[in-house]
């Protein structure tokens, strides 16, 4: 894959050094985007990066470019860990939002069981307006089911996560 250009790649501009016409680093490194070589060369150098694209089949070349200069990056932002912290927060985040959606869901079950009940009880309270007031206060007894009403103590045993 051998790009022409107006003169020399990125990488040899910045090296200060003749761009031969078969460099290594002017596919990857064009003389528009300076900086995506600049960040690669200080964290990782420009002999290690020669070394690993000529160890590299063509058709993997680009993409170890891609990730050199995503990881470069990410060490100049983290120079302890790198892409690592980052995964390790975004890790953290999706932890931090499943516990969140979990409890939302715990609560609209609990909504959901109230207002079922609620219903059922004006419902009932409508039906039984015209009947016997000592059959009705039996009737409204055998019928008020608040099991799924959910508290704190009893959160974890009504309520089972979506995920493993």
């Amino acid at each position: 894959m051998q790009v022409i250009s107006q003169g020399p790649c990125a990488a040899c501009k910045i090296l200060r050094r003749r761009c031969a016409e078969k460099c290594v680093l002017a596919p990857y490194f064009p003389p528009t985007e300076p900086l995506k070589f600049t960040t690669a060369h200080r964290v990782f150098g420009a002999s290690n990066i020669i070394k690993l694209l000529q160890e590299l089949p063509e058709s993997h070349r680009a993409d170890a470019v891609s990730s050199m200069v995503y990881e470069a990056n990410a060490r100049i932002r983290d120079p302890v860990y790198g892409c690592a912290g980052a995964i390790c927060q975004l890790q953290k985040n999706v932890s931090e939002l499943q516990a969140q959606l979990a409890k939302t869901q715990a609560e609209l079950l609990n909504m959901q069981c109230q207002q079922g009940n609620l219903i059922a009880l004006i419902c009932m309270d409508m039906a039984q307006s015209n009947k016997d007031p000592i059959l009705q206060q039996q009737q409204q007894q055998s019928y008020l089911d608040t099991s799924c009403f959910l508290d704190e103590t009893n959160l974890g045993t009504a309520w089972e996560p979506l995920w493993t």
